[in-house]
């Protein structure tokens, strides 16, 4: 009997998770469901003791996502292909619940025969091989898998193929036959890539005041800062990988979000969670180190960013106004930290400048839908029709922070602070050049990233920055 004959009788049987796609199935709902629904963490306990088939049987149940919204494998699918146009039947063959199985099967339409776990068998490692062989016979398959639970299903088969290996599945492909699926390298830089560390760049908002009320050579000030920066900088990556978690549905369906480490499955969602989990303990251990305040502000922040991920991110404004509150809560906890007096100028500019930024950002989102003007935004209140007014509403704010600079700067109390106030107008137009051109970049539909992260990477923004830094510097020694 020639290959292709012979194909046409032994099954190429695909795995699920780590082989079809790039996550785990149970451990991604798991997640997701504790995440969303944390007073199911008793019942989650309850569905485990009574096995494993049963908590996949519920948590699948209520962890339901259609059948496009799971980051598949480019080279998985093509060899599938491959193995079709051959003749050769393919079977999905997973642990993974009925309902899951079903409706990826479904989607692709690529699957000869389907089997999963049920409510009484957990359908892996050698409940899985003892299935195939029984079904196919010793040798009677050929089997695509990931990890260690499928070296027995390897030792059954008639031709191994290995996708994105773990430390078992590597050792034992190295020592056995096995075709391996060229796949690309996960950068190492993947779990920096998932906890924002670009993002830490926000944090430096914390010495504000201290720069401000001219307390930069206060040694002790100056370390109760940095301590800060990197307590919330902490706590903040864990808020960004536990919002990315929840959001995998609407991130896979977004051009660019898709690329997320998380969402494309180049960090697995157990290393996502003991990555925040680690992050948390982190923050909370600096921020032990400082005043009874910092820690109150920390935690009002940890409580706003959580029920910002879970419900205010999808209400009309008020996810905006929140954004902005969060950036000027930095600035009060640099106050805290350090214990330096807190402007009132200084949060009504606050408030202003990182709405507009913050509406920018939406702007932007919307810009990015079809032209139907009743499209809703993935995940956000807003439809398209929205983006007119969103733009004004953005640029009234950045008129409004340049205004209440102009205001700060003619007080009193900076001509109490600063020998050479005059110095300062300049910080008007300069703030309202940088504001002005990022809106202008955002209507052009140049504008394809965080404003904020923006202003740090864009050259002219930093310019701007280190001018209106110098003009403070002038107005306060000469």
């Amino acid at each position: 009997m020639d290959a292709v004959s012979d194909n046409r009788h032994v099954p190429l049987c695909i795995d699920l998770d780590g082989t079809l796609i790039a996550t785990d199935t149970l451990w991604e709902g798991l997640v997701s469901v504790l995440i969303s629904q944390p007073w199911l963490l008793f019942a989650v306990i309850g569905w485990a003791i009574s096995g494993k088939a049963v908590l996949k049987r519920e948590i699948a149940a209520r962890y339901v996502r259609k059948g496009d919204e799971w980051p598949y494998r480019a080279e998985v699918l093509e060899r599938i292909r491959l193995a079709r146009e051959s003749g050769q039947p393919v079977w999905l063959v997973t642990g993974a619940a009925e309902s899951t199985a079903r409706i990826i099967a479904d989607h692709l339409g690529l699957f000869d025969r389907v089997l999963h776990s049920s409510d009484t068998e957990n359908l892996t490692s050698r409940r899985k091989r003892e299935r195939l062989v029984s079904l196919c016979g010793d040798g009677g398959f050929d089997y695509a898998g990931n990890s260690r639970d499928d070296l027995a299903v390897f030792d059954a088969a008639r031709r191994a193929i290995i996708v994105a290996p773990d430390r078992a599945a590597s050792r034992w492909g190295s020592s056995n036959e096995a075709e391996l699926l060229p796949l690309e390298k996960i950068s190492p830089l993947a779990i920096l890539k998932s906890i924002r560390v670009h993002q830490w760049l926000k944090n430096i908002l914390i010495a504000v005041p201290l720069v401000l009320n001219h307390e930069v050579a206060n040694f002790g000030l100056l370390l109760a800062a940095i301590v800060a920066f990197f307590s919330f900088s902490f706590l903040a990556s864990a808020v960004y990988v536990v919002n990315d978690i929840s959001d995998l549905a609407n991130d896979r369906q977004h051009p660019r979000k898709r690329l997320r480490p998380l969402a494309s499955g180049a960090v697995s969602i157990p290393v996502a969670s003991a990555t925040a989990a680690a992050l948390l303990l982190a923050s909370i251990g600096l921020a032990s180190l400082l005043p009874p305040l910092f820690w109150a502000v920390l935690a009002l922040y940890a409580l706003v960013t959580t029920v910002y991920t879970f419900v205010l991110k999808r209400k009309l404004l008020v996810d905006v106004f929140t954004l902005a509150g969060l950036y000027t809560v930095r600035i009060i906890a640099g106050a805290a930290a350090t214990g330096v007096d807190l402007s009132f100028w200084l949060l009504a500019f606050s408030i202003f400048f990182f709405l507009s930024l913050a509406l920018v950002k939406r702007y932007v989102e919307l810009d990015e839908l079809a032209e139907e003007s009743d499209m809703q935004l993935k995940g956000r209140g807003y439809v398209g029709s929205d983006k007119d007014m969103i733009g004004q509403a953005g640029i009234a704010s950045a008129f409004s922070a340049a205004m209440v600079l102009a205001m700060y700067v003619h007080s009193n109390e900076v001509v109490s602070m600063y020998p050479q106030p005059a110095l300062l107008w300049p910080l008007c137009p300069l703030i309202l050049y940088m504001l002005l051109r990022i809106w202008v970049l955002a209507r052009r539909s140049q504008m394809h990233e965080d404003p904020v992260v923006f202003i740090m990477r864009d050259w002219r923004s930093q310019l701007t920055t280190i001018a209106g830094a110098g003009l403070v510097l002038l107005a306060a020694l000469l």
